[in-house]
């Protein structure tokens, strides 16, 4: 199911492949030419790393403190543990009308002149585009930290507390066990976190289409693809700006692995 799609993606974007065309041939690297001599590929290529970059930051540290919150018992735990979780489990095309009908109300009420006044007090200050790229950027991490919280709170449950209690034997400074045992423990889990992040800052495709209603005020790379393919009818280089981004996220990937869980040493 997954391999069909990707190889059809691979074969178009060595080829002119479009309904404009009358009929398909073979093009070469033309296509992946074409993005790189793109100044508006650059463009969406910078919107999407900055974009990544600060969603994958801000998730990762919610979801920690997310995690090491629930990692103890309190009163209410489970109605906390409730509201972290919940905005992962709901589905996501729900609460994007939510989030858009917050961000842009289509009742006109003093909320909504409040909200009017306040986005158009942002794009004066930062530039035509920057509420809709807070919009997405909050968006992304309100949903994509409770995910991230859920997943290291799994990897602190799957640790022997004896660990943590004779850290707290040995140690009274609770950073100094943070960084001495809780993170060096959770390593496999934040590098898939990480991963994962990224992974969903990179296509953030469909949380970007229906939190601006279809008008695409700041490019990403998902974007871009689809203006392409859809509007354009130019399904070669969009395929080729899609696997762009491949090599990218399998170098990220594996950078990862290497920093959060290396390799065991063979003793001499």
């Amino acid at each position: 199911m997954l391999g069909y799609p990707l190889g059809w993606e691979v074969w178009t974007s060595f080829t002119n492949l479009s309904p404009l065309q009358d009929r398909v041939a073979f093009v070469g690297l033309q296509n992946y030419r074409g993005q790189i001599e793109d100044p508006q590929f650059w463009l969406a290529a910078t919107v999407t790393v900055v974009h990544a970059a600060i969603t994958t930051v801000a998730k990762l540290a919610l979801g920690l403190g997310f995690a090491l919150l629930l990692a103890r018992p309190f009163r209410g735990r489970t109605l906390v543990f409730l509201a972290v979780f919940l905005p992962w489990a709901y589905p996501a095309s729900v609460s994007v009308i939510g989030w858009y009908w917050t961000l842009s109300p289509p009742i006109t009420t003093s909320y909504s002149v409040f909200m009017g006044t306040l986005k158009y007090a942002v794009d004066n200050a930062l530039g035509t585009g920057a509420w809709v790229f807070l919009s997405v950027t909050l968006f992304n991490i309100w949903r994509g930290s409770s995910f991230i919280g859920v997943l290291l709170l799994a990897g602190i449950n799957a640790v022997p507390p004896e660990l943590f209690e004779y850290a707290t034997l040995e140690s009274k400074s609770a950073w100094q066990r943070f960084w001495m045992v809780t993170v060096p423990v959770l390593k496999p889990f934040l590098a898939l976190g990480v991963f994962l992040s990224l992974t969903s800052g990179f296509a953030d495709l469909a949380n970007v289409w229906m939190l601006t209603n279809g008008r695409i005020v700041f490019p990403v790379i998902g974007t871009h693809a689809y203006w392409l393919a859809i509007e354009g009818g130019e399904f070669g280089p969009a395929s080729a700006l899609s696997l762009m981004l491949v090599p990218f996220l399998l170098a990220a990937l594996l950078l990862l692995f290497r920093l959060f869980d290396p390799p065991d040493r063979e003793p001499a």
